[in-house]
């Protein structure tokens, strides 16, 4: 497969939709809550995903696609959809992560889209429209921003990294802002920006060290772990096991610090 094709063809998918994104951004026709109050989708989340999979339908017509917009809410839901789901030639989607900061006029939100190839991700695409940052890779060819090279930065010393995190909307919740104080008092700095992809492709960018939260979906993370991978960083579990399209709580790293975050993301074991 030419997966450079492939690479052109969702960021061109990516585009449409960030034009949606930048031409509604604040102001939403429609709002709806889907699993709970932290988990909303707008008309626009719907009408990105569908122009991004005629785009993608058209030149792969015999691809499989699996969106955020597309599966009934809840963890459940997603986790039965991915383990149901092809994977010989898979599309992931999420038209906007970072819904409720596209809602509120945050500037952070983006387009993801990660391609599956034989169950193995080949390709992720993650496209910041505020910013016009397109952060692309394709496994064991690199990855870029703006056609720029990316690599995943060399701080290796966890009490000096700036990480970044989230607020799941789910029953992890409270777990995840625990971590998020646990950290705070031993690392540089973490950030919350409100999507799991910019956080993603921000530690592929070097800009961020590390990267970790709970009960995520994998329209959040395929493309991100394609791309931190492609800039040299490691993905897992937070058990440490290898990321795959089934993974839930994420740790993403630059790979020196990934053995000294998921140590303290274990919150039966005391800070050193």
């Amino acid at each position: 497969m030419d997966l450079q094709n492939a690479q052109r063809v969702a960021q061109a998918a990516a585009r449409v939709a960030g034009e949606q994104i930048r031409t509604f951004i604040g102001r939403p026709a429609q709002t709806h809550q889907k699993s709970s109050p932290h988990d909303l989708v707008t008309e626009v989340d719907k009408a990105c995903q569908t122009a991004i999979y005629e785009i993608l339908q058209k030149e792969y017509p015999t691809s499989v696609l699996l969106g955020e917009e597309s599966v009934p809410p809840g963890a459940a839901a997603a986790t039965l959809a991915v383990q149901q789901v092809e994977r010989d030639l898979l599309w992931v989607v999420d038209p906007i992560d970072g819904t409720l900061n596209f809602i509120r006029g945050l500037p952070a939100c983006t387009v993801s889209i990660g391609l599956m190839v034989e169950s193995v991700g080949r390709v992720g695409v993650i496209y910041d429209p505020m910013r016009d940052e397109m952060f692309s890779a394709i496994r064991g060819q690199g990855a870029y921003c703006n056609g720029r090279p990316m690599r995943v930065s060399t701080e290796a010393d966890l009490s000096s990294s700036v990480l970044a995190s989230g607020f799941p909307t789910g029953a992890y919740r409270g777990r995840n802002a625990e971590q998020i104080r646990r950290f705070g008092y031993h690392v540089r700095n973490v950030r919350a920006f409100g999507s799991a992809a910019l956080h993603l492709a921000y530690v592929a960018a070097g800009r961020l060290d590390g990267f970790w939260e709970n009960d995520l979906n994998a329209w959040d993370l395929l493309a991100g772990a394609v791309m931190v991978e492609a800039a040299g960083g490691r993905v897992t579990d937070a058990d440490g096991a290898p990321y795959s399209l089934d993974t839930r709580h994420v740790a993403a790293t630059n790979g020196h610090i990934h053995d000294q975050l998921l140590r303290d993301l274990n919150l039966d074991i005391p800070l050193a």
